[in-house]
């Protein structure tokens, strides 16, 4: 399959007033298809952004390559070749967290601002077409001001979809609204690309957002791309710890994977302070090593029973709605989490029965 973005070891450093280049972004590698979306994830300062504005060519590769469409536009090797596609000659649109609309502009103008290249015969029907494609038909002659957060974020991806860019660019672009309207939007904003057929490439460090959005999603810490694939993959074969940790409610919990011998034969038995843990797959069971490890439990994981032998006290909880999380404290000392409808409604500090159901085992080396 033909690859329309193709990042390849890109290397993004910072000159350090002290001690040599701070590498922002470290040797990560990338790949969208056309028409894919893509999302970046990851705690405040882990490079995204700067990826971003690498591939934009707001900021300059120390090594690797970016390629777009088939074309190099950005190139660092070792040898000193050098290649840099400036950029306003990459064809790449963005939006911004703060819409960045010309107040003094109606919509109509503000959107059609990038297609000056454009008579003005052929501007106003694109214009009125990509209002159509974001759901503002007919708000041509309205100004900035007139408009709600979520309609002039609509104008700021009408504007950059207008020149049909190579590449879409979206950088946080709903963190300045409230939290419904943001994964809304950005289902919205997903069938919009979708039908125009736009590849694009997201930051944002709200997850949601990004499984509403994304067809592949990287996650990133400090510079370096731990994962990059789809939604339920990270979710549920994190390839490292970080990932694991930080996507989705979870912790990690000892384990301990035995031999027992049944019928003559020996069978691997994955064992927790909540029990031992069953339907793991003979693949899964097969690659874990006998002896202690860390097992990733998340709280849909464990299941609230109160037939259950093993308890465990309620520490925390928090409403979700439809929901508790609750955080609770076994015997033994360890916490897990656990989502519990919200009619079973304990009190902090309260008593319940818990067991295990893990789907999906996760197993890394124990940490020391």
């Amino acid at each position: 399959m033909d690859m329309y973005l193709e990042i390849k070891q890109l290397e993004v450093c910072y000159e350090a007033t002290t001690q040599g280049g701070h590498a922002a972004v470290a040797a990560v590698s990338l790949s969208l298809t056309a028409g894919e979306i893509g999302v970046l994830i990851g705690p405040s300062g882990c490079g995204k952004t700067t990826l971003l504005r690498a591939v934009a060519g707001l900021e300059r590769a120390s090594g690797g390559s970016i390629t777009i469409a088939s074309r190099v536009v950005s190139r660092f090797q070792e040898n000193g070749v050098r290649a840099h596609v400036p950029a306003e000659d990459r064809r790449i649109g963005m939006v911004f967290q703060d819409y960045a609309l010309f107040p003094h502009l109606d919509v109509a103008r503000n959107v059609g601002f990038g297609l000056r290249h454009l008579s003005k015969s052929e501007r106003k029907p694109r214009v009125v077409e990509v209002l159509e494609l974001v759901g503002l038909a007919g708000q041509q002659h309205r100004y900035p001001h007139e408009l709600s957060g979520g309609q002039q974020q609509r104008v700021a991806l009408a504007r950059a979809l207008a020149p049909k860019p190579a590449l879409l660019l979206l950088d946080e672009p709903f963190s300045n609204l409230d939290i419904e309207l943001r994964e809304r939007l950005a289902h919205e904003v997903r069938g919009i690309l979708k039908a125009e057929g736009t590849t694009a490439l997201f930051v944002t460090h709200d997850q949601l957002e990004a499984f509403a959005i994304g067809d592949a999603i990287g996650v990133m810490d400090r510079g370096v791309l731990h994962q990059w694939a789809d939604a339920y993959t990270l979710y549920h074969r994190p390839a490292t710890r970080f990932v694991a940790d930080f996507i989705g409610h979870g912790v990690f919990a000892t384990a301990q994977v035995e031999n027992h011998l049944e019928n003559g034969s020996l069978h691997k038995h994955v064992v927790t302070a909540l029990g031992e843990l069953h339907d793991i797959s003979p693949e899964v069971l097969a690659s874990l090593p006998i002896g202690e490890c860390d097992v990733l439990l998340r709280a849909d994981d464990i299941v609230h029973d109160d037939a259950s032998t093993v308890q465990a006290q309620i520490i925390r909880k928090a409403f979700r709605g439809s929901e508790f999380l609750y955080t609770l404290q076994l015997k033994t000392g360890e916490v897990v989490l656990a989502h519990v409808p919200s009619h079973h409604d304990h009190a902090l500090g309260e008593w319940v029965g818990i067991r295990p159901e893990v789907d999906h085992v996760v197993t890394f080396a124990k940490e020391r």
